[in-house]
């Protein structure tokens, strides 16, 4: 608690301050905002969460603060703070002990007290949403089933990602995470056209009102004029008045009103008694200045449209991402494979290179080195192993993540579809042509330039002066019953009223009708600017593009040459290794380790070469097209302006969602990963036949995802000679 003193009296006053208090719990974290002072302690209790309560399983236990109740106690005493007991772990949504019941929702009373504490709920009685129970996710320690996979095509899986598209997806990294864009913001948006065209429909007003008004009036006694007597007439109304009117597009205002007044006097002697007062009237008000013309007045529906336009192609930009994403991760996943297929090759040639070290030195002609540096290699590429299987596992999450499906696959999904192996050119002039057309951000920078021009257009003639051309036009008439119990009246033209008048009013400086047309000018040059860098980074980023399609290519064909050398590299040295000669392990294990980087780089350039192909698509805005992905408009039934009619409904737009795609890809029966030639890994006793020992090595049968075999203990060396 922090002491101040006052400036003028010298007096000392309290510093308030909060101060958040964390309380040990078992599962949540509970904190207590204390606020402490002088004349008044108020503490945040939080309410109890039985759901909580029971989850945890804690003893019941008295409150640290039942002792001493410290809204309770008196200005200036100590407050006590709560203990934390290693034993006991207190509710992390504590009871209230001051609760009370609260006004707000009722009815009495009816002066609120002020709100002097937070309040909140406990999350336990917040609404649930249903998730079902499921088996955990696979991990490395507990993979699927080998046998319970998925095949699954590259437009199968961007056919499902559009079917549970309501919220966009894009992936980022090994996750899929919300776009913030749903299929409803078009529709949500395109709403705010009627509110704004609502201006001009006709509005119609009644008036229908009863009242009885009796004013006392004093006057002298006839028969005593030194006193003095009260009265008064009692009058009796009815009036009714009718108006209908609509603002045109020109700016102007037309009306035509209806007014009756019915009246009855009591009491004495009226000319007439009861008696109605009528008129109607017509009356039309045009701007001249300030406020006229058609461009002007449909500006703000003008707003509307683009408005609704921009949520369109902010939708088409998260769904053009999402395509590109599930591309992205498909790909990934198809290199993760890869990589692991490749992994357990090196895994399985150290092995063999290891159990022969370890049949060397049990007979005696190698030593327990050869043996341990076997060892070691054989341990580092299991761990490689592991490092890729967990790749995998995360690849697949990724692929259903941004599919929509739940983490608690029971099956694997394998890609199926081939990766593009071919060349693709691009003209530059005509990607950077189609880029400025169909990029949906640069799309959106000049609907905002287009919206600022609207802007400026309304600035410039709301700085006009007022000037107004009314007139008006009113038929009276009055009719009643006389004395004798007849009725009269006057003729519907007999009286008429008219007005014919120009009004004006301007503010003598002008100011703040300047200022806005400045700032309306001011922006019109930002966001030109904007579209100009928009424009300049979507050309950087095509270069960057371009470049990375060259690259990966390039890198795809270099690594297939390295991937063909490193095989015929390990070939020959696990040749010379097994048949005894003079040969350093450490080049063997280089060997190894060579071929298989060689094969993953291979895969990993050409999974980026077939990514850079949609993100090429991706930044000219043509991928949903190259794709055969279009939006269509989901309509539903509400009531229209014969609202009175429930039968009579209107169909009006209720989202926007991509139908399914073409076919593009060329349709696969085998793991996608079986383009990169696995039949072509090294055959170590083929080349070993070339010297004339062993036999051809048939292709391994091991699935990528089967558990490798542990290798053989580590044979203690014979003390014996051989």
């Amino acid at each position: 608690m922090r002491l101040g003193r006052t400036g003028s009296n010298g007096v000392s006053s309290v510093r308030r301050r909060a101060a958040l208090v964390a309380r040990p719990a078992a599962c949540l974290a509970g904190f207590i905002l204390a606020t402490t002072g002088p004349a008044e302690v108020g503490i945040l209790w939080r309410q109890p969460a039985l759901q909580a309560q029971e989850a945890l399983q804690t003893p019941q236990h008295p409150d640290p603060f039942s002792a001493s109740d410290p809204i309770s106690a008196p200005a200036g005493a100590a407050i006590p703070h709560p203990q934390p007991q290693s034993h006991k772990h207190p509710d992390p949504f504590p009871r209230d002990p001051l609760a009370a019941p609260e006004y707000d929702d009722s009815l009495f009373p009816l002066f609120k007290s002020e709100q002097r504490r937070i309040r909140f709920r406990d999350p336990a009685n917040l609404p649930d949403v249903y998730i079902p129970p499921t088996a955990p996710p696979p991990t490395v320690e507990r993979p699927r089933d080998p046998q319970a996979q998925q095949l699954i095509s590259l437009d199968e899986a961007i056919r499902l990602a559009l079917a549970n598209s309501e919220v966009i997806r894009v992936l980022a990294g090994t996750v899929a995470v919300s776009s913030g864009s749903t299929i409803y913001d078009p529709a949500i948006t395109n709403t705010t056209v009627d509110q704004q065209r609502a201006r001009f429909d006709p509005a119609l007003s009644v008036n229908n009102t009863f009242t009885q008004s009796e004013p006392p009036v004093a006057f002298r006694d006839p028969l005593d004029p030194d006193r003095t007597r009260f009265g008064g007439i009692q009058t009796q109304n009815h009036n009714l008045s009718a108006d209908l009117s609509q603002t045109n597009l020109l700016g102007g205002t037309s009306s035509l009103g209806f007014f009756n007044d019915a009246s009855q006097f009591s009491p004495g002697v009226f000319p007439l008694n009861a008696q109605n007062s009528y008129s109607t009237g017509l009356s039309y008000t045009q701007p001249l200045l300030r406020g006229a013309g058609v461009l002007a007045n449909r500006v703000p529906v003008v707003l509307t449209r683009i408005d609704t336009e921009r949520s369109f192609f902010q939708l088409r930009d998260s769904l053009q991402e999402l395509v590109r994403g599930v591309i992205e991760a498909y790909w990934a996943l198809v290199f993760a494979r890869t990589d692991l297929w490749a992994r357990e090759m090196q895994v399985r040639q150290a092995q063999q290179a290891f159990d022969r070290a370890a049949a060397r030195q049990k007979i005696g002609i190698a030593d327990i080195s050869e043996v341990a540096q076997t060892r070691l290699a054989l341990a580092q590429f299991k761990a490689t192993v592991i490092s890729a299987r967990a790749n995998v596992l995360a690849r697949e999450a990724a692929l259903a993540n941004i599919l929509g499906l739940p983490p608690t696959e029971p099956t694997a999904l394998v890609p199926t579809t081939p990766p593009t192996t071919e060349r693709i050119e691009f003209d530059w002039n005509q990607i950077v042509q189609i880029a400025q057309q169909r990029r949906p951000d640069i799309i959106e920078l000049k609907l905002i330039l287009e919206a600022d021009q609207q802007r400026l257009l309304l600035a410039r003639n709301q700085m006009q002066p007022t000037l107004d051309l009314v007139g008006v036009y009113r038929w009276n008439g009055l009719e009643g019953q006389m004395p004798n119990l007849d009725r009269t009246g006057t003729g519907g033209n007999d009286s008429t009223d008219w007005t014919m008048g120009v009004n004006f009013s301007v503010p003598l400086l002008l100011r703040q009708e300047r200022a806005a047309v400045r700032s309306a000018e001011m922006v019109i040059a930002r966001d030109r600017a904007a579209l100009e860098q928009g424009v300049h980074s979507a050309r950087h980023i095509l270069g960057l593009s371009y470049r990375n399609l060259d690259q990966f290519y390039s890198q795809t064909e270099a690594y297939r040459e390295a991937r063909e050398a490193a095989r015929l590299n390990l070939e020959r040295q696990f040749t010379v290794y097994l048949v005894g000669q003079d040969v350093i392990f450490l080049n063997v294990l280089q060997a190894i380790s060579d071929w298989g980087n060689s094969v993953s780089l291979q895969a990993q350039a050409l999974s980026q070469y077939n990514i850079e192909l949609a993100s090429m698509e991706r930044e000219t805005g043509t991928i949903l097209e190259t794709h055969g992905v279009f939006l269509y408009e989901d309509r539903f039934c509400r009531l229209g302006p014969l609202w009175i009619d429930p039968k009579l409904c209107e169909f009006y737009p209720r989202s926007i969602h991509a139908g399914p795609n073409e076919d593009r890809y060329p349709p696969g029966a085998a793991p996608s990963e079986q383009a990169f030639n696995l039949d072509d890994y090294p055959k170590r006793p083929a080349g070993a036949n070339a010297l004339g020992i062993g036999a051809p090595q048939q292709p391994p049968t091991q699935p990528p995802d089967a558990t490798i075999p542990p290798p053989e203990p580590l044979p203690s060396p014979d003390p014996s000679p051989p």
